[in-house]
């Protein structure tokens, strides 16, 4: 599928979950301790980072000249605003389990405004596209992939991680686009690329560990022993996966290079439809 192709079109869907008291485990991700953490850090970075990606986009959007990029935009905007206002709400519930989501979410916003008052608008694009790569390639991990899925449980965690997911997917390329247009170079995209995957991997760690401290149950040896060894099985970790992340380091890299329409087309109906699983939170 090729840049700003007319056939795609961006919906900004008015969407609510709820996370009623009782309504989680302690440990939601299929009862394994340390992904539960690893999603619940992945979840307090998203806020700060989706309203990141809309400022970097919204400061380059004027250099955009094509009529279908410029429809992109508007609706890759509306969809990450509900992103991250979804997420804050999952947050909220996840701190009053005992997961330090506030802490991470200040972190991030720190170190995002940071990057703004050092980094030029298009760096900080380039930054927005590879994370956009990074979360796209996990999100369709999570849309194939059933033993992703079955990690999720039957939760309202999972409707509202599907429904962010299939978001992902369905706008990957928008900021890659309009980096493009703004003049962004194969060099600085491939080594913002390089960066940006260092500081990711050293971020997610880093808070991972800092949240497992906070819960008594990772104080375990066995139990934490099993949860970090059940790693190396993850889909989410798998050399697919790898492989798909790495690719955006090659010169002529699109994200539509991996063309996902009849994914997009399989979950439509499944998530959106008249009888779909998410018809119910769709407002």
């Amino acid at each position: 599928m090729s840049p700003a192709d007319p056939a795609r079109t961006l919906r900004t869907r008015r969407i609510h979950f709820e996370y009623g008291a009782g309504s989680l485990d302690r440990h939601y991700v299929d009862g394994d301790l340390v992904m539960s953490h690893v999603v619940a850090v992945l979840s307090a970075m998203f806020p700060e980072g989706e309203d990141f990606f809309v400022r970097s986009v919204r400061r380059c959007a004027d250099q955009v000249t094509d009529p279908h990029l410029r429809a992109q935009v508007a609706g890759f905007i509306g969809q990450e605003v509900t992103h991250g206002r979804e997420h804050r709400a999952l947050n909220e519930r996840l701190a009053r389990m005992g997961y330090p989501t506030r802490r991470v979410d200040r972190m991030v916003r720190r170190a995002l405004r940071m990057y703004e008052k050092r980094l030029s608008p298009l760096s900080c694009l380039g930054v927005t596209a590879a994370l956009e790569h990074y979360t796209a390639a996990l999100a369709e991990t999570l849309l194939t992939d059933e033993r992703a899925q079955a990690l999720l449980g039957t939760s309202e965690v999972r409707s509202m991680l599907l429904w962010h997911a299939f978001e992902e997917a369905e706008h990957k390329a928008v900021a890659f686009d309009v980096y493009r247009a703004a003049g962004g170079s194969e060099r600085r995209r491939i080594w913002t690329m390089r960066w940006v995957t260092f500081a990711f991997i050293v971020g997610v760690v880093g808070h991972t560990v800092a949240s497992l401290l906070g819960d008594r149950a990772a104080y375990h040896p066995a139990r934490l022993a099993r949860s970090v060894a059940a790693l190396r099985h993850s889909p989410f970790l798998s050399r697919e996966v790898v492989r798909r992340i790495s690719a955006y380091n090659k010169p002529g890299f699109h994200p539509d290079d991996n063309d996902n329409t009849a994914l997009l087309d399989r979950w439509t109906p499944e998530l959106f439809g008249e009888n779909g699983r998410l018809a119910h939170n769709l407002r």
